[in-house]
């Protein structure tokens, strides 16, 4: 795609569920807790980020309380996108727009408080919704 002096490393896989006692049960049943949590104002969702001990886990569960993510697959969930860390969102979102391809956000927005996000379009990756992350802030951990 052409991006690769902005790409880190994959950060997470995306999963909605509808309820957290859901994503507890899933939690549960896969054997991670909860490393931190948050709330995505633009996607109205609580956010569980998980770990496995003391290691971060690649796992993140979302959780909406409306709009558009509470409907995804007919309100029941299932893996949502895959995340990408990048060192710098809007460099790589340019990039990726001067190439031809299309963005959710124009600009990124705030995921939690300490990480911006945009997306790329699933139509561009086989349907596979790619999210795009900085970090810019220590991550606040609960």
């Amino acid at each position: 795609m052409g991006m690769e002096k902005y790409r880190m490393r994959m950060h997470h896989v995306g999963i909605v569920l509808p309820t957290i006692e859901a994503a507890k049960e899933v939690m549960d049943t896969i054997g991670v807790e909860i490393d931190y949590t948050g709330y995505v104002k633009a996607y109205t969702s609580d956010l569980i980020f998980t770990k496995y001990g003391p290691n971060e886990s690649p796992i993140e569960f979302i959780i909406p309380r409306g709009g558009v993510l509470a409907e995804y697959n007919k309100g029941k969930g299932g893996i949502a996108h895959i995340c990408i860390e990048v060192n710098d969102i809007k460099g790589a979102t340019e990039e990726l727009i001067s190439k031809g391809f299309e963005m959710l956000e124009k600009e990124p927005v705030e995921g939690t408080e300490d990480i911006i996000v945009n997306f790329l379009r699933p139509k561009y990756s086989h349907g596979i919704l790619i999210e795009l992350a900085q970090t810019v802030a220590p991550i606040k951990r609960n």
